[in-house]
């Protein structure tokens, strides 16, 4: 996988939860998630109880809450679109502060809001807490597809160099004094982003070209095998295991739908 690469959401620690193996994390973020998105949207006690058990992972985590709320901000199209729910949706109506809103789009609004904030709140602090480069190991690690995790290897990766040649493109334009200040500059932009793409790819082929020259068939080397101890399996299952019988009882006592 090559070394290490630190992305803007990691946050460097060394946490508890910082120190389990990348693949108990990414199962135990993903069958959290399951649980999340299988409880009854009516029982509201349940997703109050998921954001204390998040908020307590986050704590043992030593992830400030400032940081969480911050990249949380991530699913603002999300908000918008659950906003806009009990305005468009059909069925009975009820008045809330003068206004004549849809009751199933009410629901369906906080549905979304709640699963989805909760998901997302986990992927943060699952990615605050690993390294991109732990986090591809991790899925490697759980039978993902080989090739799906050399795609996003590759694709993190290019990522940077894109962004960091984007960078040096605009800054020789500036350095000519140019910048863009209307729609008849929009020509230069094009230009500059036709650039940007060829050389991307004939960087992509040097790369090819460089790995097939010293081996490269299919399949990258792992240099780092990790394994996960039983103690280790444990702890990282608390936090679904803690949902899953939140979610028991959201069933025995809201299990009226989704």
């Amino acid at each position: 996988m090559g070394a290490g690469h630190a992305h803007r959401l990691y946050r460097h620690g060394h946490s508890p939860v910082h120190l389990l193996p990348p693949h108990c994390k990414i199962a135990a973020g993903f069958c959290f998630v399951l649980v999340v998105v299988s409880t009854p949207r009516t029982a509201l006690w349940a997703f109050a109880l998921y954001a204390l058990l998040l908020a307590a992972v986050a704590a043992a985590a030593r992830v400030p809450p400032g940081f969480l709320l911050k990249r949380l901000l991530i699913e603002a199209p999300f908000v918008g679109f659950a906003v806009l729910m009990p305005f468009v949706a059909q069925g009975a109506r009820v008045d809330v502060l003068g206004l004549s809103l849809s009751e199933s789009g009410l629901w369906g609004a906080w549905n979304v809001l709640a699963k989805g904030t909760l998901g997302v709140a986990a992927s943060v602090l699952l990615a605050a807490t690993t390294e991109l480069r732990a986090l591809l190991l991790g899925l490697q690690r759980l039978r993902l597809p080989p090739l799906l995790v050399q795609i996003a290897s590759f694709m993190i990766r290019y990522g940077d160099v894109i962004t960091d040649e984007l960078r040096r493109m605009r800054v020789a334009r500036e350095s000519r004094g140019w910048t863009a200040r209307g729609v008849r500059h929009w020509g230069v932009l094009g230009k500059t982003a036709g650039a940007l793409f060829i050389r991307s790819y004939e960087r992509g082929e040097r790369v090819h070209l460089a790995m097939v020259s010293r081996g490269y068939a299919g399949a990258m080397p792992v240099i780092d095998e990790i394994a996960a101890t039983r103690a280790q399996w444990a702890r990282a299952a608390v936090l679904p295991l803690a949902a899953l019988a939140v979610c028991l009882i959201g069933w025995t006592l809201d299990g009226h739908g989704l």
